[in-house]
């Protein structure tokens, strides 16, 4: 019996070793086959390092502003009794836009006209009896005293007229009207807004250290989303001359066309003043930058000897570059790489230094400095 079950043991341990040793023999062949695997070339599209001229430009962040704009308001309480104005219309300057009730200001406006004849009456009686010596000096110039108040008085009483009379003070476009017929009206509120949009100012702000790159009458390009794929020409024409001492910014005025009134007072724009001359530049589209929290870099493609095989091919050798501005869909490179370098233009992220790659460009993506998206 014990027999028995030795040689069944025996067995067992026999056919665990044989297992045991088919395994190894496989893994050693799978060790063998990985040491000795070559990955397939990866196919990529390539670019050239090119020299460019780019326009030297300063960005910012613009605010258009009317050259006349003003919300009128009332100057005097009163009713409104006339309105004149058509909301969005187009108006010249001295317009009646809206007529307050002037009922008791013109009734008083009679009595005072009556007292400056009367006044101008005695006033005359006494400047001829001053000349027969006929009243002393002291009366006539009482009665000239006279006739000047009682003018006054009723020249008061008509600059008040004309106050409850409001008119354009300059020509522009009417806006929507916030006033109805019958309100009463307190002093300052406001009636309509009236602004003057050709031309238009843009607004915005250079860092001080930009001050001395700039001066009135370079030219300024300006776009917005009003108006998509098109920017409208402007110059600068005013420098503040205070810098804004929490940020160190100056702000700058531009100015610009607007007879068509395309563009609106308060609305965004975005600004480029184009300084004179241009930067000679060794440009590559931006798909072809590898970020990195290390540093940028490219994988430039080479020609290389493979040392087994003896057969040449193309490889990529990761360089580190530094970029400077991004114009469209390009990038400048400052320093790591000369014009002329062929390196990948898409499919970074799934390169590693020194590996084989084949190049086709037959879906190279179109690379433009101003790129315009089928969806924008």
């Amino acid at each position: 019996m014990k027999k028995r079950i030795l040689l069944s043991i025996l067995g067992l341990l026999l056919v665990i070793g044989l297992l045991a040793g088919i395994k190894g023999l496989q893994i050693f062949k799978m060790v063998g086959k990985k040491n000795s695997f070559v990955p397939p070339p990866e196919t990529v599209t390539t670019a050239k390092a090119h020299s460019e001229s780019w326009e030297r430009t300063l960005s910012a962040v613009g605010s258009l502003e009317a050259a006349q704009g003003v919300t009128v308001a009332a100057e005097l309480p009163g009713k409104v009794s006339r309105i004149d104005l058509t909301p969005g219309t187009w108006i010249q300057t001295g317009s009646l836009l809206l007529q307050q009730d002037t009922s008791s200001e013109e009734a008083q406006l009679k009595a005072a006209e009556a007292q400056a004849a009367l006044a101008k009456v005695n006033f005359e009686r006494l400047r001829q009896l001053i000349e027969t010596h006929a009243v002393s000096q002291a009366a006539y110039d009482e009665g000239e005293a006279k006739l000047r108040e009682a003018a006054a008085q009723a020249d008061t009483i008509r600059a008040t007229i004309a106050k409850k009379t409001i008119r354009a003070p300059f020509s522009g476009r009417l806006g929507i009207r916030l006033v109805n017929l019958g309100q009463i009206l307190k002093e300052g509120d406001p009636i309509v807004s009236l602004q003057a949009m050709d031309p238009i100012f843009i607004n915005f702000m250079l860092p001080q250290q930009d001050l001395a790159r700039i001066q009135p009458g370079l030219a300024v390009r300006i776009t917005s989303d009003a108006l998509p794929g098109e920017a409208i020409a402007a110059k600068i024409t005013a420098i503040n001359p205070q810098a804004d001492s929490a940020t160190r910014n100056v702000r700058v005025q531009a100015t610009a066309a607007n007879k068509d009134e395309r563009l609106h007072p308060g609305m965004f724009a975005s600004v480029a003043v184009v300084l004179p001359g241009k930067n000679q530049v060794v440009a590559l589209p931006a798909t072809a930058i590898l970020p990195a929290p290390y540093g940028d870099s490219v994988f430039v493609v080479e020609e290389r000897k493979d040392e087994k095989t003896g057969t040449s091919g193309l490889a990529v050798r990761q360089q580190f570059v530094r970029i400077g501005e991004k114009r469209g869909d390009f990038v400048a490179i400052v320093s790591g790489l000369d014009k002329g370098a062929t390196v990948v233009s898409s499919g970074v992220f799934k390169l590693r230094n020194g590996q084989s790659v084949v190049v086709d460009n037959t879906l190279t993506p179109k690379f433009s400095l101003t790129p315009k998206p089928n969806n924008s």
